[in-house]
Parts: structure tokens; sequence; C-alpha cells
């Protein structure tokens, strides 16, 4: 069902309810389908997978005969445009002649391209954010609403600009290996360092190339650090998110992909999508949670879709420009932190759409869709993906990376005022630094009986002096 519906009840005022935007009897459509229709577009908004399963059950004389009877009418011809451009037909029909267009999706309502391209043909402007391959839409909500105008991307200016540049790039480092830590035990893996510093170096060269079905098989790639058990490349044969019964080994969806024969096409509309709604075009954080959270719904790899699919998050924050140069959001940090909220906005879309695919089971223990998907992953509303990413850009803004900020200047200034009272290798202070983080500010008997056994009562007392000093502002960190 779709997240948000329009009705009528009796002579009750409008109201916004329940997701239901409640009109008035003097609102009701004719039992007409260009009326029906009219006042889901109005009301509604654009629903692209509804559409295209309406205009495949109707016949085409019955949509252009509505269109024929009120050929100017502006909820007509966006009809008539998302007709032509979902099925790829063009209906018998004369252009609309010389009358003001309208966009096909209403601003106010949903998030669209704010430069849209005008079709002559039916006298609208198509602001659409991407191509009929994959294109996914977000409501305007509230919350959205406050996330977007809160000045987010200001607050990462103000951060950087008191911040000496060393000192940030020591916490941007930090934090690029944080995020790709995050992004594998987000996925029960813990990498490597190796691993782990491949993928960070994957991280912070996203955004800088153009995207392609190479592009992520490369990525793909570097992730699985041993292929000799996993097919690389598009999967060609079903898949699923879940486990298997222990007694007879069936599978148990959480989750069923895209079918393998859908996935270049799902993928190149990805890219397409990209190429209209990135570096810009659309909100950042919306483009980037579209085809973030598309990509993982299509599942297009045999293993690394989730890793993929977070790196495709940082893709399109850094190529608009939304992150900083040199400066990764740990968005995969904040994801593992709260990974309950996490799965619960993944399950939002997979767990209400998995009994509307019809699926066997093959005799390998994975799945076979036998009904036609394709428009499920092309289309779905991207709304709740949209503000939970939101929420996690806000929180590494206003909270990891000013923490990571703080915590450098402080060690520093420890560092600093140790130097004045005894000469230590970097690598002895660093040491040193960590033993009182880990004991509240204080020498254990151990270090000072071991490692540090060399310092006196006093050199200790000014140590611990000197630390507590140098983290008395430091806020409550936001990670373990």
């Amino acid at each position: 069902m779709p997240p948000t519906l329009a009705g009528i009840a009796g002579q009750h005022r409008p109201r916004e309810q329940d997701g239901w935007s409640i009109k008035p009897e003097r609102y009701a459509p004719d039992e007409t389908l260009v009326d029906q229709v009219s006042f889901a577009l109005k009301w509604e908004g654009v629903n692209l997978a509804v559409l295209s399963a309406l205009f495949r059950a109707v016949p085409e004389s019955e949509i252009s005969e509505a269109i024929r009877a009120t050929p100017s009418g502006a909820q007509t011809r966006r009809l008539w445009f998302l007709f032509e451009w979902l099925t790829g037909c063009s209906l018998d029909l004369p252009d609309a002649g010389k009358i003001t267009a309208v966009s096909v999706v209403n601003a106010k309502q949903q998030f669209a391209l704010s430069q849209g391209v005008l079709s002559k043909r039916h006298r609208v402007r198509n602001n659409l954010p991407g191509t009929r391959a994959f294109c996914p839409l977000v409501r305007r909500t509230p919350a959205l609403d406050a996330l977007a105008s809160s000045g987010l991307s200001e607050k990462v200016k103000a951060v950087i600009g008191a911040v000496h540049p060393d000192v940030l790039a020591r916490a941007a480092a930090f934090l690029l290996l944080s995020d790709s830590r995050a992004s594998f035990h987000i996925e029960g893996e813990k990498p490597a360092p190796d691993r782990a510093h491949r993928w960070a170096q994957a991280i912070e060269s996203a955004g800088e190339t153009a995207l392609s079905i190479e592009t992520f098989e490369a990525l793909q790639r570097v992730v699985i650090g041993d292929d000799r058990f996993v097919q690389l490349g598009l999967r060609t044969q079903g898949g699923f998110v879940g486990t298997h019964d222990r007694v007879t080994q069936q599978p148990l969806p959480d989750h069923i992909n895209a079918r393998h024969e859908d996935l270049p096409s799902l993928i190149n509309g990805i890219v397409s999508f990209d190429e209209r709604s990135g570096r810009g075009a659309l909100d950042p954080v919306v483009a980037a949670a579209s085809m973030g959270f598309g990509f993982v719904y299509v599942h297009p790899f045999e293993d690394g879709n989730g890793r993929v699919h977070r790196w495709l998050l940082h893709h399109v924050l850094s190529a608009a420009g939304f992150a900083p140069d040199g400066v990764i959001f740990p968005v995969s940090a904040v994801m593992l932190r709260e990974i309950t909220a996490y799965k619960r906005v993944l399950e939002s879309y997979s767990r209400p759409l998995l009994p509307c695919i019809q699926w066997r089971p093959t005799s390998s223990g994975n799945v076979e869709v036998l009904n036609k998907t394709a428009d499920w992953y092309r289309y779905f509303d991207a709304t709740a993906h949209a503000e939970y990413l939101y929420r996690c850009v806000r929180t590494t803004i206003e909270s990891d990376l000013p923490y990571e900020v703080a915590y450098l200047q402080a060690y520093d200034a420890f560092t600093t005022a140790i130097s004045s009272i005894v000469d230590m290798s970097a690598r002895t202070q660093d040491m040193l630094h960590r033993f009182l983080r880990q004991n509240n500010g204080h020498l254990s008997k151990r270090a000072r009986s071991g490692e540090f056994t060399s310092l006196n009562d006093e050199e200790v007392a000014t140590i611990e002096r000197h630390y507590a000093e140098s983290v008395i502002n430091l806020p409550a960190a936001p990670y373990a």
C-alpha cells in the first residue's frame, strides 16, 4: 500500500490523520478514470508504481478518451505525460496547444528537480528525479523540511573553519577509518587492518568518478577479500536476505532481491538517477537515500551489497559538495551504534513488500521469483529512508566530527604539557594517554610498576593533573 492516501469522509473538515489526507464530500471526484487519477495526483502526489500498474491494466483507448475530454487540464496533462513516460507508447493525440506549463511533481508535496525539462507535447515540466528505469520519490514531511532547512552544511563549515588544518586532517583520517570498520561490522565481519584500509581508500575516493556497472563491480572486488566461494559481478540467479530452516534447509526470506534478469536495467537506472539528480540537482541527502537504499533493495551482488550501498551514500554527498573536501561523514558508524533503527528503516519497505512476491525454493536452497517485480525496486517511496539518513548525517555533523576535533585538540594539549616534564617518544606519549583514558585519568598500579616505573610520584601527579585539565571541556564521546 502507498504510505499516504487521500479519501472522502462526510462533512468533516480537511485533516491529516494516520497516513490519510481526509477531505469533505465537496472534494469527491466523479467515478471516472480521469477524475479519480486527478484526485490522487492532486492530493497524494505522484506514485509511479501505482500508475505503472494502472497503465498496464487500462486500455490505451480509455486513457486517450479521458485526455481528449479535458486536454488542457493540469492534472490531465500530468496523467498524459506520465502514461507516455512510463509505457514508452505515444497516444494518438495532437500536441497540447500554447498553455501554461505545469510540473509533473508538485514540489510542495514531493522532492523534485529544481529545473525540469519542458515537454512541449504535454506542456509539462519533467522534474522527476530519475528515469523510467529507476525513480524513487520522497514526500515532503515536517521532519524532512526541518532537517533540510537546519543548515547542516553551514555547521560543518563552522567546525572546519575553527580548526587547524593538521587537526582536521587527523580527525578526518580517524573518521574515515572508523566508517570503513563500522561498515564491515554491520555485516558481522571484523576485517583485517589491510582490508579496512583498502575500503577506507575506496570511501575516500567516493564522488570522484562517474557511476557505472563496472564501477560497482570494481567496488565489490575491493570489498571481497577472498573470492574463491563468491561469484563476483551481477548475480546470475535469484537471491534473498534471510536464513534457512535448520531441518529442511528451505529458504526463510526477510527480503527477496530483484530478479537477476532485471539487474542491468535497474543498475543502469541508478546510474541515470545519479546523472540526473546528483551534484546538487536534488537535495543531496534525499538523492543519497533514494540511490543508496534502492541499491541495497535491488541487491545486485551475491555478496558485498551492504558496504557498496553505504559507499554510495558517501558518493552522492561528496559529489554534491555537501560533504567538504577531505571530510567523510561516518554514517556507517552511526548506523552501527543504532543498528536497530537501521534495520527498522530497511524493513520499512522490504517487509510489506515480501507478500507481494511470488517465489519458490530451488534445489540449491535459493529462491526463484515467479512474478514480475522490477517496478517495486524502481519506484518505491524513500521518505522514511531520507528522514533516517538525514538524522545520521546530523549526528555525524553535530556529534562525531566536533568530538573528534575536540579530542585531538585535548590530546595535543596533553602531549605538549608532558614534553615540558619528561622526554618521551610520541609512541610512549600515546601509550601514557591511553592508560590514563582507560583508568579515568589515573595511572594504574600496573602501569606504574611496568611501562612507567621510571616516573616518580610528583611526576605522576603532575601528569594526571595535566590530563584532567586537557579533557575538562571534552564533550561525551558519541561512541564507545
